[in-house]
């Protein structure tokens, strides 16, 4: 090509995108590639794979929920909250999210995601420290990332070590972020230990409740209620209204001050729409008969205990049930026995547990009979057996 001639830019050798080609056989080859699976109305396997923990999704209660917001209110907000897409229904639910998590207000979110991004992106930025316990969901860690501060991670459930990296820092804020129940094994987070380190080094503490609304606490209020620290001026709690609540959408509960502040700086809230009313008309339902039947947690706890201990499993603290399987191929050919032998369950391969460790997740919900968790527990046995030659029963 001579000086001052210009390449055709409609001649390419390669596309911009042939390397997915590439990387998607990686993915393959490693056992990580996923598939869309939908669901059927009419199918009747038996789900242990969603987060269902209440069986509240298709309650004929919170069904009814969601019609009468939806007829009222219609299919969609229409807009961002801050424009047209608050209704009375959002601020109803608001209000009554904060007397059952016992703090001073609470702002909701178009999902649990964006409630973790939101929270933690405006709160802290450049110049900041965030701790951020190992085990915390993908939602709060890319909260971190977005925040831009200085964050630091430290082993699952490593209090001390937390206290240590808040009492060297030089930043003038900060924040410690966890799960109260971790999403992979059902476990409980050492929250209190958390918050003594943060409040003994100026910090404030978010917790995320996702796994624990409707499973811990009294009536299902969470861990934070149950340790009696709701309400603690330094914590923040976000939760789901995807989970126990059976609908669609996250939530904040804290201070005014703190929704305020979200209101006018939260990205993830103020750029989206709104949450769809029907979904705000079936998480207030589902809370309102969280209310009238507070035994739902103690109904679905006992349930995944009966389920760990026919599997062979650690006893969650949780809805949570995680059987270790070792390889991604095998989990997933363990998931795929199951789902022939007409039983749905979780596999969970990296990058969302450590290399080695694929598992098959069992989540429970309160309305499972005992017979049902029975054989639930013979399919994992069998299915297992059958891939890998190793039963799960038994096991500790």
């Amino acid at each position: 090509m001579t000086a001052g001639e210009i390449s055709d830019p409609t001649v390419r050798t390669a596309s911009a995108l042939d390397w997915l080609t590439e990387a998607a056989q990686v993915r393959e080859n490693a056992g990580l590639h996923r598939v869309l699976a939908p669901r059927a109305a009419d199918d009747a396997a038996l789900n242990l794979a969603s987060n269902d923990y209440l069986g509240l999704s298709s309650d004929p209660r919170v069904v009814a929920g969601a019609v009468e917001a939806t007829t009222r209110w219609g299919a969609g907000a229409t807009a961002s909250r801050l424009v047209v897409g608050t209704t009375g229904a959002h601020t109803a639910l608001e209000a009554d999210l904060a007397d059952f998590l016992g703090t001073e207000s609470a702002l909701v979110f178009s999902s649990g995601y964006l409630a973790n991004v939101g929270v933690i992106s405006s709160l802290m930025g450049r110049g900041d420290l965030i701790v951020s316990d190992g085990g915390a969901h993908a939602s709060l860690i890319d909260g971190c990332r977005l925040s831009r501060a200085r964050v630091v991670v430290t082993d699952r459930g490593d209090h001390r070590a937390v206290a240590e990296i808040l009492a060297a820092r030089t930043e003038a804020r900060a924040m410690v972020v966890t799960d109260s129940v971790y999403s992979i094994d059902g476990a409980v987070a050492p929250v209190a230990e958390l918050h003594d380190a943060a409040r003994a080094h100026g910090a404030v503490l978010v917790v995320d409740e996702a796994h624990a609304l409707g499973v811990r606490g009294r009536g299902g209020r969470g861990v934070v209620d149950e340790l009696g620290l709701a309400g603690a001026a330094d914590l923040v709690v976000t939760a789901v209204l995807s989970k126990s609540l059976g609908s669609q959408g996250g939530v904040v509960a804290a201070s005014t001050a703190v929704r305020d502040h979200l209101v006018d700086r939260a990205r993830s809230f103020i750029f989206d729409t709104g949450l769809a009313p029907g979904a705000v008309g079936a998480a207030a339902a589902a809370l309102q008969v969280l209310r009238s039947e507070p035994t739902l947690p103690d109904r679905v706890r006992a349930a995944a205990r009966r389920l760990a201990d026919r599997c062979g499993a650690p006893v969650p603290d949780g809805a949570v049930v995680s059987v270790v399987i070792g390889e991604p191929a095998d989990a997933v050919a363990v998931a795929a026995a199951c789902r022939d032998r007409g039983v749905l369950v979780g596999c969970f391969r990296p990058p969302s547990v450590p290399p080695g460790t694929s598992r098959i997740r069992l989540t429970v919900r309160a309305d499972l009979t005992d017979a049902e968790i029975d054989h639930v527990a013979q399919v994992l046995h069998d299915a297992r057996a059958e891939v890998t030659g190793t039963p799960s029963r038994g096991e500790r």
